[in-house]
């Protein structure tokens, strides 16, 4: 007798079925598929990623264990490795990238006033940054990088009021970071920090600044430019100078014609010193270093994601397998980042991870697993790692 729902089920409730068919439609992810539809693909992508399976072997073997728990988590029956193969090599990986783009709306309006951001900004603010995903150059030959090293990079905008990514961009390794600020929409008013590696004068003023948004950046050491005016400055607070400066370079001062900000700051707790650009005129200059320092929410957010997702070890060698993989694992941590705000779940998210990887197959309600559980739980190293809701 059946009676309840699977977490698995419960989990997967959640998840919009109209806009994931609307996903599969334009892209004819169905097209002369009779038994492994894309809707069971991305359950069992999803399950393995849940459940941290290591390979392809791994899925179907405990898929074959829990056969008789299957059908009612939405799986028809165990999948065999070849069939999970071959749907990794062909069904689009953009269906589940764009699926993705859905989650990440649902979960931004969720997380909205659940906002740790600190600084007193009225404005959006954004980190943009890309992590590397290390392959196997002999086993992803697309994937080129270096002369004996793979890679993929994901290039993420995360919105630092709600740590939640807005914008992800996959690209081989060779892909300069600067050329992915053509595929961001620019909100006006919005801030946007990055490190020095996205430093392109024509992008800035052409793709932000012309869009009245602004950009927080350091500035290169050979960078050419002459001072126009000093504002005074609080030398206490770490501040050593804030200009107005105009580049002089010869190409650069075509690429950018309008006037820049200048701050020299240097952290109390290290002792180093930054040089900051900037082209917001109006926030005090100790916010925007402050500003700058809060973009290592987005170092910790890869180092969170690449510790708890599985996209180190892949299914498959070929792009679309990978970038399936990879959009998935996005597409599960936004579930259950969607999961613990609308259940009102107390752990944070690791813990949930954690738990559900045990519990997916038992049939009792989600929020009864959570019942006298420490919610003090911490991961290995949590000290290093971002403490996501």
């Amino acid at each position: 007798m059946n009676i309840g729902k699977t977490v698995f089920a419960q989990l997967m409730s959640f998840l919009p079925t109209y806009e994931f068919n609307k996903c599969v439609e334009k892209y004819k992810g169905n097209h002369r598929v009779r038994n492994f539809t894309c809707k069971e693909h991305f359950y069992v992508m999803g399950f393995a990623q849940l459940t941290y399976r290591e390979s392809l072997r791994d899925i179907e073997s405990c898929l074959t264990a829990f056969s008789n728990k299957l059908y009612h988590s939405g799986i028809k029956q165990p999948v065999p490795k070849s069939t999970l193969a071959e749907a990794n090599e062909s069904r689009d990986w953009r269906i589940y990238a764009d699926y993705a783009q859905v989650l990440i709306k649902e979960a931004r309006h969720l997380y909205e006033k659940d906002n740790e951001f600190k600084l007193d900004v009225k404005n959006m603010v954004y980190a943009l940054d890309s992590s590397t995903i290390d392959l196997c150059l002999s086993l992803f030959p697309w994937a080129k990088f270096r002369k004996n090293k793979g890679a993929v990079k994901m290039h993420t905008l995360l919105d630092l009021r709600g740590s939640i990514p807005t914008f992800v961009h996959l690209t081989d390794g060779l892909c300069h970071d600067v050329n992915v600020m053509e595929h961001i929409v620019v909100e006006p008013g919005a801030i946007y920090v990055m490190d020095k590696g996205y430093v392109d004068f024509f992008r800035f003023y052409t793709i932000i600044h012309e869009q009245r948004a602004f950009f927080v950046t350091r500035a290169k050491d050979n960078m050419a430019a002459r001072r126009v005016y000093s504002r005074k400055v609080d030398k206490t607070t770490g501040l050593k100078y804030d200009q107005s400066i105009k580049l002089t370079g010869f190409y650069i001062k075509k690429d950018y014609p309008d006037y820049l900000r200048r701050i020299k700051y240097q952290d109390a707790e290290t002792g180093k010193i930054y040089v900051f650009l900037t082209n917001n005129l109006e926030l005090p200059a100790f916010t925007i270093a402050q500003l700058y320092k809060e973009r290592w929410k987005i170092e910790l957010f890869f180092k969170w994601i690449k510790q708890h997702l599985r996209i180190k070890a892949f299914y498959g060698t070929s792009r679309n397998a990978v970038y399936t993989q990879i959009w998935i694992a996005i597409c599960m941590y936004l579930l259950v980042s969607i999961v613990k705000k609308k259940m009102k779940l107390e752990p944070p998210l690791y813990t949930l991870l954690q738990i559900f990887s045990l519990t997916l197959f038992e049939k009792m309600p989600i929020n009864e697993l959570f019942i006298n559980t420490n919610y003090n739980l911490t991961s290995p190293n949590s000290s290093n790692q971002l403490n996501i809701w």
